[in-house]
This record gives structure tokens, sequence and C-alpha cells, in this order.
């Protein structure tokens, strides 16, 4: 999970460089609208993400495409990888990008990210919370069988 995060980053540094949250891509952007208030954190929507964020979701999908009967212990999984998936690369690109590095990971410098708790993106802590409760709903199956005892 963290290679691939960490991969991901380099490439995201390399499209948008020194220009945090693709400010400098040749795309739309929505910089404001209500439900990027209440979905995006406050961050702008652009062409970018917009594919990016689904590519990547299917990405992580694809697994269980190939499994006979997909459960929703299985689709937590794949969410609480992904959250942590974004977590990572988010803050490896700060840690990776020569145009930053992780002392600019703070709110005068990455503005994109509108909201921070102890220093660090709001989405950082929540995400966190929620990709734990969603890792052990999704391996609760294997801690807990529902097989009667021998």
């Amino acid at each position: 999970m963290s290679l691939l995060a960490i991969g991901f980053a380099q490439v995201e540094i390399q499209i948008e460089g020194s220009a945090g949250w693709g400010a400098s891509l040749p795309t739309w952007r929505i910089e404001n609208h209500w439900l990027l208030d209440v979905f995006w954190g406050g961050r702008a929507m652009t062409g970018y993400h917009a594919w990016v964020f689904p590519w990547i979701a299917l990405f992580f999908h694809w697994p269980l495409l190939h499994l006979p009967r997909p459960t929703w212990r299985d689709e937590a999984g794949v969410i609480a990888a992904i959250i942590q998936f974004w977590i990572i690369e988010d803050a490896m690109w700060f840690v990776m990008n020569p145009g930053f590095g992780w002392q600019a990971l703070n709110p005068a410098v990455a503005h994109w990210h509108k909201h921070w708790l102890w220093g660090l993106p709001v989405e950082y802590w929540g995400g966190t919370l929620v990709m734990l409760g969603l890792l052990w709903y999704s391996q609760r199956r294997i801690l807990h069988t529902d097989a009667p005892p021998v």
C-alpha cells in the first residue's frame, strides 16, 4: 500500500511540480460550490482530480471483480485501503516534492487544505479513524468466524 502511495505521489509531483492541488494544470476548475464544502473539504474540483480519484477507486476495486461473491466486509476493506492510500500519498507528496518538503505541510503553504487539527489536515485524522473502523469491520470475520465450535 505504502509503495503504491509513494509511487503515485511521485507521479503527481512530476505532473504538478511546485503548484499544489493542480493549480497550474491546463484543466477546468470549480473553486466555490457548497458541495465542495460537503464532499471535498472545501478544495477546488479540477478536471484532473475528477478523473484521478475514480480511477484510483476503480484500481482498488479490481480484485473484488474476481471474487465469486464480494461482501460488504470486502468493500469495507477496499474503502479502508483507498483512504490509507490517499493519506499516505498526500503526505508523501509534501515530503518528496522539492518545491515543498514536510515543513510546508502547514495552513500557510498548503492553503488547499482548508481545515487543520493538531498540525495536520483534518482529513488525515478523520480519514485515519474511518479507515481503522472500516478495517476492523472488514477483518472481523477473520477474528470471529461464524463457524460453530468443533
